[in-house]
C-alpha cells in the first residue's frame, strides 16, 4: 500500500484507537474455533465515528492506488456480515462524496428465509461486476472464503480481499487457494509487539 503522508497519519490514527479499544490480552475461543492468548475486536473501534472514517478513508485510498493490484475496476466493496458491516456504509458515504461512488453489499452466511431470499444483500451486482471484498479481522480465512464462493456463484470477480487487520494464522494461504490475495492494514504482530 502506498505510504503518502496523508495515508500513514490515517494509519497511525486507527492503530492507536485499536490498540487503545480493540486489542486485549487472555484466553479466548475464536470464530475459528482456534484457542488464542489474545482478542482484538475490531468493533469497538470500526463502530465509531472516526474508526469507520479512518478504515473507509483507508481502504478507499487503497482502490485508488494499490500498487500490488490493479483495483481501478473495482465497482462494488463489501463482505462478510458482521465484521464489514461497521464501515460499509462510511465506504459508501466517503466514496459519494469523491464523486466516485461505490456500490457496497454485506453477504450473510446463509440466503434468508423470508422476504427476497437473498443472500448478498445490497444494491443489484451485475455477473462481471469486480468486486472488493473486506473484513474486520482474519484468522483462518474460513469466512472470506465462504463470501468468495457465494459471490462467484453469482458471477462476481473477486480482485482482491481487505482486512484491517490479519492475524498470520492461516488466511493469507487460504485465499492464496481460491486465487484471492489478501491485503491487511495490520498485522496482529503490530498490536503484541508494542
Amino acid at each position: 500500500m502506498p505510504q503518502d503522508k496523508n495515508t500513514t497519519e490515517l494509519k497511525q490514527r486507527l492503530f492507536g484507537l485499536l490498540k487503545k479499544y480493540s486489542y486485549k490480552e487472555g484466553r479466548v475461543v475464536l470464530s475459528s474455533g482456534k484457542v488464542a492468548d489474545y482478542y482484538i475486536d475490531a468493533r469497538i473501534v470500526t463502530l465509531s465515528s472516526e474508526g469507520a472514517y479512518l478504515t473507509a478513508a483507508i481502504i478507499l485510498g487503497l482502490i485508488k492506488a494499490c500498487p500490488a493490484l490493479d483495483l481501478s475496476g473495482v465497482s462494488a466493496v463489501g463482505g462478510p456480515t458482521l465484521g464489514a458491516d461497521p464501515f460499509l456504509g462510511a465506504i459508501a458515504a466517503m466514496a459519494y462524496l469523491d464523486n466516485n461512488p461505490l456500490k457496497t453489499f454485506i453477504v450473510r452466511k446463509a440466503a434468508k428465509e423470508h422476504g427476497s431470499g437473498r443472500r448478498i444483500e445490497g444494491p443489484a451486482l451485475t455477473r462481471g461486476e469486480q468486486v472488493l471484498l473486506v473484513d474486520d479481522v482474519a484468522t483462518s480465512g474460513k469466512s472470506l472464503i465462504d463470501s468468495i464462493k457465494a459471490l462467484k456463484e453469482e458471477g462476481l470477480i473477486v480482485k482482491a480481499a481487505v482486512v484491517i487487520i490479519d492475524r498470520s494464522e492461516g488466511a493469507k494461504e487460504a485465499l492464496a487457494g481460491v486465487d484471492c490475495p489478501l491485503i491487511s492494514i495490520f498485522k496482529a504482530t503490530d498490536f503484541r509487539s508494542q
